[in-house]
């Protein structure tokens, strides 16, 4: 079981690149620290983009889990 809660689900799927991210940026600046937001994205250039951004960004991918067609990240705000 995980040990975080979701607090945001942010619907990013038919999005292409930069999008995701741009869109994650913004709703993780309105989390508290330690809260987590779960993305639903269908762009497979995510699968770098996220992690790259949350390293640049101080934050945290708690879990990545890829369905046929769908990629869903748990990204923790750090700070």
């Amino acid at each position: 079981m995980a040990d975080y809660i979701v607090v945001k689900t942010l619907d990013c799927k038919g999005l292409a690149c930069p999008m995701p991210i741009v869109r994650l940026s913004q709703e993780i600046a309105k989390l508290k620290v330690g809260e987590v937001v779960e993305m639903h994205t269908t762009d497979p250039g995510s699968l770098s983009d996220v992690p790259s951004w949350a390293k640049a960004t101080g934050n945290t991918v708690v879990e990545t889990k890829q369905e046929p067609g769908l990629i869903r990240f748990f990204v923790k705000r750090q700070k």
